[in-house]
């Protein structure tokens, strides 16, 4: 048989010979393929050599070493064609990669945050709720929390930490759910600048950032950005933000339980969350404080006390402590009229006038006056009803759905019905709880429990209503109001607003109705009249007649005119003081027609008023005009503060997040620029309204009060829409209004004095608790004379003496012209 030669590979193919494999087959397997030749069979003297017999297996381990060369040929290729493509991607995508040198100046989307006086947050603004707060002001103890959790080796590598990666992959085999790696720095790179998605690309860009950042910024820059940028859940971004959001206090006042519970939240804030998931939570914060005590931040005592402490989480139905929501908005208004849409993500601080402690004191005021007003109306019924499946958990997904949906409006809780009988009704609140409500809890729906109310008002399984707690602490059954009010307080000395409370609920209505309701002010107007009547002669004594009067179309321009008292009586002859003390309609329109509608109206603009919304008729008087709840605050802050009219201001200052003043206001000072009245104007008038809180419509306020220095006046419109309370005490101007939104009857028995008074009285009781009883300062010009004070020039009778009486002239005296005028005018 002749050689078979095979040629040698060319350089660089890979294509082998078929011959190459062929030779290295067995001598056997050729035989047998040899059919055109067959020698005979060799003897056991003609045997080949021993050598001959082994090179079978040599040919074997010759195909078994050329394999494994090749193989490992191909893998260095191919590691070396990965490692090549990879550094082509990583040569195309650094240039890409985003400028990183600002991270060096860290300065995130930070929403606008409104405070109080006392630098309490009223209220945020902004997409990503975010406190920046400086690496060095991060108390140490929420670092260690965060290290031990997410990345203790972070001090230690640069930027990828090849030996915590091989440790989760050790701990990832066997295991259901996998072991992260990265660190702190990997997570500033995709959290700042990458999404989320998994992918090679995605995971290529975040390594070149990683090293990257590590690059340029130090450590503490690094960790600094994580623990303000993360996001934590329910909006909040950074550490700071999720400690006020779920503990409600600053991030200085953790404790290591509390550290460790937020240090759990940027893994899965959803799955991990105290107010969504409380057992996952508190389990992951069990293992954070393990890991603090084996990595040496805290010790065993430590621990065990911070496994042991009860933490108060902030729940999402948790009010604030201070409702300042139509205070927030308007800050949010003025924000953005100057900065526009910035104001969402500059980080601006926004510093107003308002008192937290004394906000709230009035949002439970007025709250407090609407719902004892709504236990006097009909029950209307539940909000909605519901099907009720049959199912269990379709049961429960419906009343979900149904709660979520009604919300609760403060302490006003939505609940859906179970139960329903004249005796016991049994409600379901979120969380399955179930409330069983009978006795007095059940006065406020009767009538829905009575067996003839027409369907819309039964109150029967499936039935969205509404709960809350009485003053005993007793659930009872209530219904959403729908009257509104408004509520108002002011500095008189510069304008600043102490308390605003623009509705009953702004989730429900966020119509501010005391800057933008317009409405018939009624009584609470007749102190502007008499002050344009004080200005004409007119004192405490003048004597004035309340006697009916008439007036027929020819005088009214339109049709007869019979205005009545609120009580339907006349009463006669009496002062000024107790006519306006008793808010007699028949003075006030006499007052008014002898001062004149026209100088009325000119008058009233020096007090803030808007002379166009009070057309010049005799109705001026009995407050037929229109005014909002803000601009009776600023006028009768005229009368509080000795004549000045000064503008409300909510805003002090605006500063960057790094606290720089951006801009300031400052009050204009109380000079004869601001001047709108006389002095002693002023001092009559609240003379005359002291009266009206000590014997009059507002007796009640310094019964209750035990203070003689406060003064005001009622007001309820004609038919009883609108109620009304407007008053001060020197050192504070407050208001308030209760009525409908489209105007209709509170009711007939309902006035200022009932509704909107003890809202009132109980702000006030609160307010003036550490100011101590003083008169208002007598200024020059006035004179004390018969129990009343008058303008000097006015004393002895030389003033306006009578108005609406016929009087005859002593024998021999003479009747000043004037006078008779007047006289004449309104004789009876």
């Amino acid at each position: 048989m002749s050689a078979m030669v095979v040629k040698p590979l060319q350089a660089g193919s890979v294509k082998l010979h078929w011959r190459f494999f062929y030779n290295l087959l067995p001598t056997c397997h050729l035989a047998q393929r040899q059919t055109s030749y067959m020698p005979p069979k060799p003897t056991a003297t003609e045997r080949p050599p021993a050598d001959s017999q082994s090179r079978p297996a040599n040919n074997l381990w010759r195909l078994l070493g050329v394999f494994f060369t090749w193989a490992i040929g191909l893998s260095t290729a191919g590691l070396l064609s990965i490692l090549l493509l990879v550094g082509v991607a990583l040569v195309m995508a650094y240039p890409q990669l985003p400028d990183i040198s600002d991270l060096a100046d860290y300065r995130p989307k930070l929403s606008m945050r409104v405070f109080s006086v006392e630098g309490k947050v009223i209220g945020e603004f902004g997409e990503e709720r975010r406190k920046l707060v400086p690496f060095k002001d991060i108390p140490v103890i929420v670092k260690q929390a965060v290290l031990s959790i997410e990345d203790a080796r972070f001090y230690q590598h640069g930027g990828v930490d090849y030996i915590g990666l091989v440790r989760a992959s050790l701990a990832n085999v066997g295991r259901a759910k996998s072991q992260g790696a990265s660190t702190i720095t990997m997570q500033v790179a995709r959290n700042v600048y990458l999404s989320s998605e998994k992918t090679f690309t995605r995971k290529i860009y975040e390594l070149l950032l990683t090293y990257k950042l590590e690059h340029l910024l130090s450590k503490d820059q690094i960790f600094e950005i994580y623990l303000n940028q993360i996001f934590l859940g329910h909006r909040a971004y950074g550490f700071a933000a999720a400690s006020e959001t779920y503990f409600g206090k600053p991030i200085q006042s953790l404790s290591i339980a509390e550290a460790a519970m937020l240090a759990g939240l940027p893994k899965a804030p959803s799955a991990y969350n105290p107010i969504n998931n409380p057992k996952r939570a508190r389990s992951r914060q069990l293992y954070i404080i393990e890991r603090m005590e084996e990595n040496g931040f805290i010790t065993s005592e430590q621990a065990k006390a911070a496994k042991t402490e009860e933490l108060k989480i902030r729940s999402v139905t948790t009010p604030n402590t201070t409702h300042a929501e139509y205070v927030a908005e308007m800050a949010r208004q003025l924000m953005f009229a100057q900065y526009g849409n910035d104001i969402y993500t500059r980080g601006l601080n926004v510093y107003t006038t308002i008192k937290a402690e004394d906000q709230e004191i009035a949002y439970q005021a007025l709250r407090r006056g609407i719902l004892d007003y709504e236990l006097r109306q009909v029950y209307r019924g539940p909000e909605k009803f519901i099907t009720m499946p049959t199912d269990a958990r379709e049961l429960e997904e419906a009343i979900d759905d149904a709660l979520i949906e009604a919300g609760d409006k403060g302490d006003l809780l939505s609940a859906v019905v179970l139960e329903a009988t004249p005796k016991k009704v049994r409600v379901v609140r979120q969380n399955a709880e179930v409330l069983e409500i009978s006795g007095d809890g059940l006065k406020p729906v009767t009538s829905g429990l009575s067996d003839k109310a027409p369907p819309n008002i039964k109150l029967r399984p499936g039935a969205v209503v509404r709960v809350s707690k009485n003053a005993k602490g007793d659930w009872s059954l209530t219904q959403l109001p729908e009257v509104e009010g408004a509520f108002v307080a002011l500095d008189p000395a510069d304008g600043a607003i102490r308390s605003l409370v623009g509705g009953f609920d702004f989730d429900k209505n966020k119509f501010n109705h005391v800057t933008q309701a317009w409405r018939q002010p009624g009584s609470s107007f007749k102190p502007f009249i008499y002050s344009a009547a004080i200005e004409k002669g007119f004192t405490p004594a003048t004597q004035v007649n309340d006697a009916p009067l008439f007036f027929d179309a020819s005088v009214t321009g339109s049709q007869a005119w019979e205005p009545k008292n609120y009580d339907g009586k006349f009463e006669g002859v009496m002062s000024l003081k107790t006519a306006l003390a008793k808010s007699k309609n028949m003075v006030s329109i006499r007052i008014l027609q002898a001062v004149g509608p026209q100088n009325a109206q000119n008058w009233i603009s020096r007090f803030g008023f808007d002379p166009e919304k009070h057309p010049a008729y005799l109705t001026m008087a009995l407050g037929a005009g229109s005014v909002t709840p803000m601009q009776v605050a600023m006028g009768y802050s005229v009368f509080a503060n000795g004549g000045y009219l000064v503008k409300p201001y909510l805003i002090t200052k605006v500063s960057d997040p790094l606290g720089k003043v951006l801009s300031a206001y400052t009050p204009i000072e109380l000079d004869e620029r601001a001047r709108a009245i006389e002095p002693r104007n002023a001092f009559v008038i609240s003379h005359l309204l002291q009266e009206v809180t000590r014997a009059g419509t507002a007796m009640r306020a310094q019964a209750t009060l035990k203070r003689s220095d406060i003064y005001g006046k009622t007001g309820t419109t004609n038919d009883s829409m609108d109620a009304w309370f407007a008053g001060y005490h020197q050192t504070l101007t407050a208001v308030t209004w209760i009525g409908y939104d489209t105007p209709r009857k509170l009711g007939d028995r309902e006035t200022g004095g009932g509704l909107s008074l003890p809202v009132w009285i109980s702000y006030m009781q609160h307010a003036l608790k550490n100011t101590p009883v003083s008169g208002m300062p007598v200024p020059a010009g006035v004179v004390f004379e018969g129990n009343d004070w008058f303008y000097q020039e006015y004393t002895h009778s030389t003033g306006v003496t009578s108005l609406g009486i016929e009087a005859k002239p002593a024998e021999g005296e003479a009747v000043d012209p004037e006078k008779k005028k007047i006289m004449e005018m309104f004789k009876e």
